[in-house]
């Protein structure tokens, strides 16, 4: 992709054979599944339409209040709307305000989980946050029956996980640190900070500060935690931008086991993105995770700033963004969205696919998709299924 871009900002339109070969080498994969059409969604540009026909189905959504808690992020327009995704194998899509910064907020509390297990381990870092879903709200003074945090997805448990990155390092440095990863996640694609979203939490974070003295009160941190740093460093993460477009390709590296499908960098380890994933999909929608689940059926997280970070394992991410909110802080056309999307395609994570056969797989190649019914009518007639043959009459499907 480097070479890619030194040409593209080269506005040249004269290619040699040894520039050919460089930005070829470094994209084999990518192209060679191109001309053999055998990207995880083959039909693409079909796949793609149906989303942009979903985004506009969600414009209609004028539900919600934009958070106000924060001063910034109050500042936004409820009309902003954008959706963005990017596969396991790199092919993009965006529509609507998808290219427009806004804060991580909560959605970073995944990353920020992703990153502490993959350098510390599962075992140390939950010795000190918990993997329950709390029954309560986001930043609830409350802890489980171990004295712990419920979830690394609410705020408590956020904040002890930035007790545990690199607390040896200067505070810069560690935030430096989360930055530089969460810009591989990224494949350098945009990945900014709100220094102005971060002064202004700060100076309204009380809800936190209280968290934060209540773990400290409860022994919750490891042995000489500076109670502010990691309040900060917690402050910092969530006011860190991107845009729908760096979502997605962040989304994709999870979906992706941790490898960014741009650049082929191992950001996460594959261990701490099956738990980061586990985590999201039952607490990561706030008060909302458990409907959520049983809904749309995907690991996702959401933000008070109006983003939604939806994985489709082993397939594509995806990032919402439309700042207005529903009662339990979800965005609430990133919602509508996420419903669309599962009510169109089969990616519940429970879709059976012989039976939700109404339902479009977009991961099918064309062969692929005859010979299973091919295969389905041989199965039925072979066992003398009647109404599985009626059914398939009833779809318009054919042996010949």
């Amino acid at each position: 992709m480097a070479n890619l871009r030194k040409l593209q900002e080269s506005h040249s339109s004269f290619l040699d054979r040894e520039t050919f070969s460089k930005c070829i080498t470094e994209n084999i994969v990518l192209i060679g599944r191109a001309f053999q059409s055998k990207f995880v969604i083959p039909k693409f540009s079909e796949f793609s339409s149906y989303i942009d026909k979903m985004y506009w189905t969600c414009v209609s959504q004028k539900k919600g209040k934009v958070a106000d808690y924060i001063p910034q992020l109050a500042r936004f327009s409820p009309d902003l709307w954008g959706v963005a995704l990017c596969t396991v194998d790199g092919q993009r899509h965006s529509i609507g305000d998808s290219d427009k910064p806004f804060c991580l907020q909560s959605c970073v509390k995944p990353l920020v989980y992703a990153t502490a297990v993959s350098e510390l381990g599962d075992e140390t870092v939950h010795k000190y946050v918990g993997t329950e879903p709390s029954g309560r709200s986001f930043n609830e003074i409350a802890l489980n029956k171990y004295n712990q945090p419920f979830n690394p997805m609410i705020n408590s448990g956020a904040i002890l996980l930035c007790s545990l990155i690199k607390p040896e390092e200067h505070q810069s440095d560690r935030f430096d640190h989360i930055l530089k990863v969460l810009k591989a996640a990224a494949g350098d694609d945009f990945v900014g900070f709100s220094n102005t979203t971060f002064l202004s939490e700060k100076a309204t974070s009380y809800r936190n500060f209280a968290l934060a003295y209540y773990l400290k009160e409860n022994q919750c941190f490891p042995p000489k935690t500076d109670l502010m740093e990691a309040l900060d460093l917690y402050l910092q993460h969530c006011s860190v931008d991107i845009t729908c477009e760096s979502g997605a390709i962040i989304a994709a590296t999870l979906a992706n086991g941790g490898v960014c499908p741009l650049t082929g960098e191992l950001v996460f380890h594959p261990d701490a993105v099956q738990h980061t994933l586990s985590l999201m999909h039952s607490c990561g929608m706030y008060d909302y995770s458990g409907q959520f689940a049983f809904q749309v059926g995907l690991p996702a997280k959401s933000g008070v700033s109006g983003g939604i970070m939806l994985v489709v394992p082993s397939v594509m991410g995806i990032m919402c963004w439309s700042p207005p909110l529903d009662s339990t802080g979800n965005s609430v056309r990133g919602l509508h969205f996420c419903k669309e999307l599962v009510s169109t395609f089969n990616f519940h994570h429970y879709d059976n696919l012989k039976y939700k056969s109404k339902k479009l797989d977009p991961r099918r190649h064309r062969d692929e998709s005859r010979s299973q019914q091919i295969i389905d009518i041989l199965f039925a007639a072979y066992n003398g299924d009647v109404t599985a043959l009626r059914r398939c009459v009833m779809l318009g499907w054919t042996w010949r």
